[in-house]
C-alpha cells in the first residue's frame, strides 16, 4: 500500500510539474524584436515541445514554444511544422484569422474565467485579440491595449516561426500577472484545407484539456508561466 501510494504522489508531482513552464529572465535589450530565436540569447529559454492532439489519436505536427522576460517584456516564441501553411484572406481583417494556420495564447485570471484573454496569431502575423466571459461569450471588438503587443513572423521551408513580446505593464493592468504568474493556455490550430467553405482545423494543445470535444476555452486547458523572479546575476530582484 505505502508503495503504491508513493507511485502515486510522485505521478501527481510530475502531472503538476508539468503544467508549468519556467520563463527564465535575461537583461533588458538582449532579445531583440524579430530575431526568430536566432540570437543566443534564447539558448537559455527552456523549450517546450511536447504538444499533442488532445482529441486524435495521431501525432500531432511538431510545435515547440519557448520564452524569456526582461522584466519590461513577455517574450514568446512558437516554432511550426507545417508542408501546407494556409492563411485565409479576403477582406484582411482580423476574424479571418479564425480561418487560418495560427498559435494561440489564452491569458484568465482565474477559473472562473470571468474575464479572460485571447491571443491567436496568424502565420502572416495577424491577431484575432479579444476578451471573454465564460462560457465562450467572445467580446471581438476588444482589442489589447496599443503599443504592447508587437508580433513577427518568418515562414521557413518546412513551416513557420512566431515571435511576440507582451509588455509586464499590459499584463499587470489586465489583472494577469500575480506573484510572477501567469494562468496561459498554449495551442495551435492546424488548417487541413476547406470543407464546404469552411476550414478544416485540427486542434493542437500543451495540455490535454478534460473536455469529451476540442475546446480551450475552459479552465483545464490553461497551465502556468512562471516567470523568474531574481535578477539575471542570480541577486534579488530590488522591489
Amino acid at each position: 500500500m505505502r508503495r503504491l501510494l508513493l507511485i502515486l504522489s510522485v505521478c501527481c508531482a510530475l502531472h503538476v510539474s508539468a503544467q508549468i513552464y519556467h520563463v527564465k529572465k535575461v537583461p533588458k535589450g538582449s532579445v531583440k524584436a524579430g530575431d526568430m530565436g536566432s540570437t543566443q540569447i534564447w539558448a537559455r529559454a527552456e523549450l517546450l515541445s511536447d504538444f499533442i492532439y488532445p482529441w486524435d489519436s495521431v501525432a500531432a505536427p511538431a510545435t515547440s514554444f519557448a520564452a524569456l522576460c526582461d522584466g519590461d517584456w513577455l517574450y514568446g516564441l512558437f516554432r511550426a511544422t507545417d508542408d501546407s501553411v494556409i492563411t485565409f484572406v479576403k477582406d484582411n481583417n482580423k476574424m479571418e484569422v479564425g480561418a487560418s494556420d495560427r498559435v494561440e495564447i489564452f491569458l484568465k485570471k482565474d477559473d472562473s474565467m470571468n474575464p479572460y484573454y485571447c491571443l491567436e496569431m496568424d502565420a502572416d502575423g495577424r491577431v484575432l485579440d479579444y476578451d471573454a466571459f465564460y462560457y465562450r461569450k467572445m467580446n471581438y471588438p476588444w482589442h489589447w491595449p496599443d503599443g504592447q503587443l508587437i508580433i513577427k513572423t518568418s515562414r521557413t521551408r518546412h513551416g513557420y516561426i512566431l515571435q511576440f513580446a507582451i509588455s509586464i505593464q499590459s499584463l499587470k493592468d489586465l489583472g494577469l500577472l500575480m506573484d510572477g504568474r501567469l494562468q496561459a493556455g498554449l495551442f495551435r490550430a492546424e488548417c487541413k484545407g476547406f470543407i464546404n467553405g469552411r476550414a478544416d482545423l485540427g486542434w493542437i494543445s500543451w495540455i490535454r484539456p478534460k473536455t469529451e470535444h476540442p475546446d480551450f476555452h475552459t479552465p483545464s486547458a490553461f497551465g502556468t508561466l512562471e516567470l523568474e523572479q531574481t535578477s539575471p546575476d542570480g541577486s534579488p530582484n530590488k522591489k
